[in-house]
């Protein structure tokens, strides 16, 4: 596409500023829009409050009083882009606006050609209906679908303000979980030039993780859980790689009440409760041999998290249990992002291989032998899996790519609805 289009780019980069990888996930939106010619504005308006994530003064005030760290976050990351007078917070515990200006944010809004809603994390999508196309970005398949079929009223009409509609469930639709939308296929963008390849890298296969991010869901008695109740199946993969090093970046704050029931399958002891065997789930992962850290310390901005993906030998993690019960064919940014560095990635299937080589740079797993196989043929055919890694991110999440094919995608599906919507009439 030759002409500039004025895009608006949504995302919770302000409101997760300690959380890297999610900041990663939305600017390269942005940055790779940037970089293609276009009129890029990022607003940031998700009706979240913003959060202390050591629990404040007194240890239990979750919500914080002011928002001078997002704001603060938000204008240097994209400061470094170029975008630095292209944003705009809304803070909603006092119903406050920073960045641009009341005014200018409304001309854009009604001048604005295409609006990316990525993650669907708008509040209120219909209040930027003078935008000539809305596009909801769909990025936890599996889930979305779920709470659309479970008649999540408020989440439905979010979802409905929306002129056309993409998922990361590149499988999607399922005749697991029908919807009344059309799902057309994409996946995250990367920006290439910011990852390098061939650095020096430490013998330690890594990966940066929440244990939950939500309670789990459930469908027709299916349950669509995280990544807890996925990851105690591979429990024992360190000590069966002996001579090898594992390494899980988590967080030490858990929501107990987000997590599944995962004792049954404790390695060592069924039926017995994890939370008698261990008094959290980083003291259950060093048990088993795997090196745990803190990622607000290892990676906790930018630079320090790309550094630790360019650094680590490769990859392995597993999948939220939903994805797995899904199959949509999600794909992780965070592997994604591993890819671009040249590095390999050991990861649990979601129905991926059927639209991404699988193989060499990305080995699927769906046991605990095949993720121990997998491993062993990353160490075994170590260059020929780096190099395949960082072909895959060429042909496959090269930002500009995937954007150009996302924008023209959106406006041609818009016009061709209102096309066929003016005929009926």
């Amino acid at each position: 596409m030759s002409s500039s289009l004025r895009i608006i780019v949504t995302g919770l980069v302000a409101q997760h500023h300690t959380l890297a990888g999610v900041t990663w996930d939305y600017i390269q939106y942005a940055i790779g829009l940037h970089r293609l010619g276009h009129e890029v504005y990022y607003f940031e308006d998700t009706g979240e409050w913003p959060y202390n994530l050591d629990g404040g003064p007194t240890g239990n005030d979750w919500v914080a009083d002011n928002c001078k760290k997002n704001v603060e976050h938000l204008n240097n990351v994209l400061a470094r882009y170029g975008l630095q007078e292209r944003w705009a917070y809304h803070f909603p515990a006092k119903s406050e606006w920073y960045g641009l200006s009341g005014t200018r944010r409304k001309e854009i809004i009604r001048t604005a050609d295409l609006l990316i809603n990525v993650s669907g994390t708008l509040e209120s999508p219909e209040k930027y209906r003078d935008v000539k196309t809305l596009a909801y970005i769909d990025s936890d398949p599996g889930f979305t679908q779920v709470k659309l079929i479970n008649r999540d009223e408020a989440f439905a009409q979010r979802v409905a303000a929306h002129d056309i509609h993409f998922s990361f469930g590149e499988q999607l639709p399922t005749g697991l979980l029908p919807t009344e939308y059309r799902w057309l296929p994409t996946r995250t963008p990367i920006v290439l030039s910011e990852w390098q390849t061939g650095r020096p890298h430490r013998e330690t296969y890594t990966t940066v993780m929440n244990w939950t991010s939500y309670k789990p869901l459930q469908l027709n008695g299916r349950v669509f859980g995280q990544k807890d109740v996925e990851f105690v199946q591979f429990l024992d993969l360190p000590r069966q790689l002996k001579g090898l090093s594992f390494e899980v970046a988590v967080a030490k704050t858990q929501h107990k009440n987000w997590q599944s029931k995962i004792e049954h399958i404790l390695p060592e002891a069924p039926g017995a409760s994890m939370t008698r065997l261990f008094g959290s789930p980083r003291e259950m992962l060093t048990h088993y041999g795997w090196k745990v850290v803190d990622p607000a310390e290892c990676c906790g901005d930018i630079d320090t998290y790309r550094r630790y993906i360019e650094q680590s030998k490769g990859e392995w993690s597993v999948a939220k249990g939903g994805y797995v019960t899904a199959q949509p064919g999600w794909f992780s940014c965070r592997s994604a992002c591993y890819l671009a560095a040249g590095r390999p990635v050991a990861v649990q299937s979601t129905g991926f291989e059927s639209v991404l080589p699988a193989g060499e740079g990305i080995v699927p797993f769906r046991n605990l032998e095949e993720a121990i196989r997998a491993i062993k043929d990353i160490e075994h055919n170590y260059s020929r899996h780096a190099e395949a890694a960082r072909a895959i991110a060429e042909d496959h999440f090269d930002a500009g790519k995937v954007l150009k094919n996302l924008i023209e995608t959106a406006l041609q599906e818009h016009r061709t609805a209102q096309i066929t919507q003016n005929m009926l009439v």
